[in-house]
């Protein structure tokens, strides 16, 4: 599974304002909803649902937000770059400003594992966060995210 497999250029943010965590997670919601046929409520439910389990901010002003919903028949993901971080109780303490949110069906069990750590594998990219919270549209971010990088060796 490639990050293009589960990222529409339709679901990325490529600026955007939230004042805290919870708007943040709720603009993401409404992404979501909009471009997945969902509600937009039980999106936003589902991810204060698994954010009250720990917080997805995985550090370097990143935050990988996820939840199962009925409704999906595959992988999905949400992009968002706010203007401003916002505090989302990261494991460093640093305020996020970059969002990728992933979405997996009810049933999905390893796949969403997958997903996640490509995603996580990527943006501990110092190089790619840079080029993220640069790119100016949609389109460049999509870009930037679909490419195929070589894996890191041990």
């Amino acid at each position: 599974m490639q990050i293009g497999d589960i990222l529409d250029r339709g679901a990325i943010a490529a600026r955007a304002s939230a004042p805290n965590k919870r708007q943040a997670l709720a603009l993401v919601a409404e992404i979501a909803a909009r471009n997945f046929g969902l509600d937009a409520g039980v999106v936003l439910d589902a991810l204060v649902e698994r954010e009250a389990a720990g917080s997805t901010g995985v550090g370097h002003g990143v935050a990988a937000p996820h939840a199962r919903l009925d409704g999906l028949t595959r992988m999905r993901g949400v992009f968002v770059r706010l203007d401003q971080p916002v505090e989302f109780d990261a494991v460093d303490d640093q305020p996020v400003d970059l969002i990728f949110a992933l979405f997996a069906p009810p049933n999905a069990s390893s796949e969403h594992l997958r997903a996640l750590a490509r995603v996580s594998r990527m943006l501990r990219h110092t190089d790619v966060r840079e080029h993220l919270r640069q790119a100016r549209t949609p389109d460049a971010i999509h870009a930037l995210l679909v490419q195929e990088r070589p894996s890191a060796a041990a």
